[in-house]
């Protein structure tokens, strides 16, 4: 079981109140997570990634174990800590402005 904490955008569009849990098939990357976690919650679908292309959305990244996966490969394992449920993944919405 894999814990994922949300933005609160998100969460709302989920209907969640905190971290989810996802369940993930075979290696643990950051696409399986995020396939996970777009089965599970369909609202999500296009939100973090492109629809099409499924690359990730400019202003969200991915954060596990203080590391920013963000710029990773997506097919990469994310570090065994989060795919053990110890650690969470974090999905942030980035904020841009000036």
């Amino acid at each position: 079981m894999i814990r994922v904490v949300l933005p609160h955008h998100l969460r709302t569009l989920a209907r969640v109140a905190d971290e989810v849990q996802v369940d993930v098939n075979g290696r643990a990357t950051a696409r399986s997570v995020l396939d996970a976690l777009e089965a599970k919650y369909p609202a999500l679908h296009g939100t973090i990634r492109d629809h099409v292309t499924q690359q990730r959305r400019p202003l969200v990244r991915f954060f596990a174990c203080g590391e920013d996966l963000s710029h990773e490969s997506p097919d990469s394992p994310i570090p065994d800590a989060v795919a053990k449920g110890a650690e969470p993944f974090f999905i942030i919405g980035a904020i841009a402005g000036g």
